[in-house]
């Protein structure tokens, strides 16, 4: 049996980055290969010195380590917060533990070590989903494969840039990069001209590994229990925008519902220390996916937030998390709510719009004919090497 070696960020304390890697293991594992997640620990060589160098002038990649020192020093002025935060990120390691452990590989200590190592264990190479190829991760070289052999096959699984466009200083490297896979898939409609302006490529675009499986699909998986037992609006917000709250306030007074939150995930917000009249930290993505199948509603700028909605056919509202602009990260809902025909349930100025109903039989036409078009690009990379 072939084993395939895996490059996916199973270890971000994010519940939609967890279930995309649970994801593509499980539906690997469908497929017939044997798979393994590799654990590669960085080692301060000169080799890694000089690989790191460009990151410290990434603005973006500076700014995203400034905005994680800043959450971590707030908390630390709220010992209760910083508690409860400590305690949800237990939760998030006994989830790799239960469901990612067994499938890791040794630990592989150093560039030198990786390099060698993936040659002799693995006859093909996948990497994906999730935003891995945002320009902020360039400098790492680990998830554009770029330690695997050029003779082995390498895939991209639905694997993001995350922006729209990639800065000009970075397109020369990844184009290199691009290059040396023998197929390419990704999950944007952007991604898709990315690749074509840089390689000449025309890549698949294929649905989030997350949407490979439909609601019962998940319930295998992740059984169904009940989190919160009354009546609720389930607040999903990843970003920092403090109007988004308000507007969830303001549905809450309209229609008496509570508000379910899990604050301080990606980002520290000051408002948020009093949204939400429920606010849940002891909780892993099992929860979080419970969360939403049993919600009356759902307001979210989170992408999965939007996903496990869908899949469950919840009545749900996307507002947008970052700017516009080039640079945005909102490619990924965009392309999503394109594909499926649901561009109506972006947030556009009344959030009562949320309670509009949603013609899902249209949708899961649209999606199963999605998944399987997905389902077979993976398959078929999977058999051709």
């Amino acid at each position: 049996m072939k084993k395939i070696g895996l490059a996916v960020c199973y270890d971000t304390k994010n519940f939609g980055s967890q279930l995309q890697v649970l994801a593509t293991v499980k539906k690997v594992e469908e497929l017939g290969y044997k798979s393994e997640i590799i654990r590669y620990k960085k080692k301060i060589t000169p080799t890694f010195i000089v690989q790191t160098i460009p990151r410290l002038f990434n603005i973006s990649f500076v700014k995203s380590k400034l905005s994680g020192n800043q959450k971590d020093k707030a908390l630390k002025s709220k010992p209760f917060y910083q508690k409860q935060v400590q305690q949800r990120n237990q939760r998030f390691n006994a989830f790799v533990d239960k469901y990612f452990a067994p499938l890791f590989s040794e630990s592989y200590g150093g560039w030198e070590t990786l390099v060698a190592k993936c040659k002799k264990n693995y006859d093909a190479f996948l990497c994906g989903s999730d935003q891995l190829w945002l320009p902020n991760n360039l400098g790492s070289h680990f998830y554009t494969l770029e330690f695997a052999p050029d003779n082995k096959p390498k895939i991209a699984y639905a694997t993001s840039f995350g922006v729209s466009q990639i800065p000009d200083g970075q397109k020369k490297a990844t184009a290199k990069y691009l290059n040396r896979f023998q197929h390419l898939s990704t999950r944007e409609l952007a991604g898709q001209k990315i690749i074509k302006e840089l390689t000449g490529k025309m890549a698949q675009v294929v649905c989030d590994p997350t949407l490979l499986f439909d609601a019962e699909g998940w319930k295998q998986m992740l059984p169904e229990k009940k989190i919160v037992e009354e009546p609720y609006v389930f607040c999903y917000f990843l970003g920092t925008n403090e109007e988004h709250r308000k507007i969830a306030n303001e549905f809450k007074s309209k229609t008496g519902l509570k508000l379910v939150t899990c604050p301080f995930l990606d980002n520290y917000v000051e408002c948020d220390l009093n949204f939400g009249d429920i606010q849940l930290f002891d909780m892993d993505a099992a929860d979080f996916v419970n969360l939403i199948r049993h919600a009356e509603y759902i307001l979210t700028d989170s992408f999965h937030g939007s996903v496990f909605s869908i899949l469950n056919h919840k009545k749900f509202m996307t507002f947008n998390r970052f700017n516009a602009g080039a640079n945005s990260r909102n490619s990924r809902i965009d392309s999503l709510c394109t594909l499926l025909g649901l561009s109506e349930r972006r947030y556009s100025g009344n959030v009562m719009d949320v309670k509009n109903g949603i013609d899902y039989n249209a949708v899961e036409e649209k999606l199963k004919k999605l998944r399987a078009e997905s389902a077979k690009y993976l398959k078929d990379a999977l058999k051709e090497n």
